[in-house]
């Protein structure tokens, strides 16, 4: 028989316990892998928005707010005068109910700007001019508040006509309800205020560049903070809390799965003491023996981490079908995730199995006489 058949053998000892631990971890690493890869692909696919949109840099004031602080959009001239500039196109971005849905993002863009471009329309037809009040509805969008050409949409007390459904290339600008900027401040009454400037470098500008336009951009615009697109939402106060709380609700899982493993092998350890002593009288050395109780439980969580991949990633498949928030995730399950939370579930298997592997290694053979 064998070191890896006896651990083995060990935890088939008692399958239904057993099983009832595998599930313990798998469900705090499956909540890991589905918070977790959630938050990183809202990021993913912001940025791929700011890619397909040309944005060189985004200048904001994301502060503690999902949505940024709006300032003044003179501001927007002043960064529009620098000659590392190619242009700039002032937004107003918000995160709102619209008629039924209870969120969703709402981006007026400057009429003429860059970020009229990547849109590709699917149906309809773009507004006509800054001041027809019509708005363009992302795919996603449309599916959700189940709109078609020439449907009214309610856009806090005006009455705004569907004019047009387009593909925005990615996630976040296909969930969006998109008007002109100059209709959204006269409806909201923000007359003169932005939130958020895009921006495109001048052509052939290398990475340094680009980051010390920034450093320029921060020095004539303090009202807000220019950083390289892709990078904002990361870097904002409130993207950080969110990932904060994502790891930290799926740490508490975990650790329900490591008490529910430790637990485990102690029971092991007190229903198998006379076999452990046994084992002991034969030549095994303690540290052997500490070794097969790790192993137990280094398996129990190695099972239980490839478990929780499987069910974490099911159970965010089963979420995008839901119509509530269908076409709103768009989750990251990279492969590097996956490694890490089958190592974490490894990981919290071997601590869990330290204490029972520290009293497995204080019984005597003298013991195995008993009972």
């Amino acid at each position: 028989m064998t070191f890896f058949t006896i651990v083995v053998r060990g935890l088939l000892r008692r399958p239904v316990r057993t099983g009832l631990t595998l599930v313990g971890i798998s469900i705090g690493i499956a909540a890991v892998v589905a918070l977790v890869g959630i938050s990183r692909g809202f990021e993913a696919s912001w940025a791929t928005g700011m890619k397909v949109r040309g944005t060189d840099i985004v200048v904001s004031n994301m502060g503690n707010a999902l949505a940024p602080k709006p300032f003044s959009s003179e501001v927007r001239d002043r960064i529009g005068n620098l000659p590392e500039v190619a242009s700039a196109c002032s937004i107003y971005a918000d995160l709102t109910s619209v008629e039924d849905a209870s969120m969703m993002v709402v981006s007026a863009r400057e009429w003429g700007g860059f970020s009229w471009q990547n849109l590709k329309l699917i149906s309809g037809r773009m507004p006509h001019d800054a001041m027809e009040p019509a708005v363009v509805l992302g795919q996603t969008a449309a599916e959700m508040l189940k709109k078609k050409i020439g449907d009214p949409l309610q856009l806090e007390t005006k009455e705004l006509t569907v004019t047009g459904i387009v593909d925005g290339g990615a996630m976040v600008e296909n969930g969006s309800v998109i008007l002109s900027l100059a209709l959204f401040q006269n409806i909201t009454g923000n007359e003169g205020r932005i939130n958020v400037i895009d921006i495109r470098a001048t052509p052939g500008m290398s990475e340094d560049e680009v980051k010390q336009l920034c450093n320029k951009i921060d020095a004539i615009a303090p009202e807000a903070k220019a950083m390289v697109a892709g990078e904002h939402l990361g870097n904002s106060q409130a993207f950080r809390f969110i990932s904060a709380m994502s790891w930290g609700t799926s740490l508490l899982a975990v650790i329900v799965g490591v008490l529910g493993v430790m637990n485990t092998m102690l029971m092991t350890v007190f229903e198998r003491k006379q076999e452990i002593c046994i084992l002991l009288a034969i030549g095994w050395k303690p540290g052997r023996v500490i070794r097969m109780i790790l192993w137990e439980s280094a398996l129990l969580g190695f099972l239980g981490g490839i478990v929780g991949v499987i069910i974490g990633t099911i159970g965010v498949k089963v979420l995008e079908t839901l119509p509530a928030i269908h076409g709103m995730l768009e989750p990251d399950f990279n492969a590097e995730l996956m490694g890490v939370a089958v190592v974490l579930s490894v990981v919290v298997g071997v601590l869990s199995g330290l204490y029972p592997a520290w009293r497995s290694s204080r019984l005597t053979p003298s013991l195995a006489m008993q009972g």
